[in-house]
């Protein structure tokens, strides 16, 4: 008798937003797979667990690319001098 598998339901939190799976996060990053798992293993980005399987909502994503997000020297001598770019 083949088994079946099951995700469970989300948390209301985690509804909100969309999720991602380990292959829509590599591709919403531009990366892929492994560094993936490296940022969760090293807490590097914020996820949720619901028992084994990860999820990373896209706010998260969206999140981490906008904190790293190196500005162009325009942009960056703009907001040092308070000069709109």
């Amino acid at each position: 008798m083949p088994t079946t598998h099951h995700n469970p339901p989300s948390p209301p939190n985690v509804r909100q937003g969309r999720s991602l799976d380990r292959p829509g996060r590599a591709e919403r990053l531009g990366t892929g797979v492994r560094f993936v798992r490296r940022l969760i293993a090293e807490r590097r980005i914020r996820y949720v667990k619901l028992g084994k399987p990860v999820r990373i909502p896209e706010s998260a994503v969206a999140a981490y690319v906008e904190e790293r997000t190196v500005p162009t020297a325009q942009e960056a001598l703009a907001a040092l001098y308070g000069k709109t770019a």
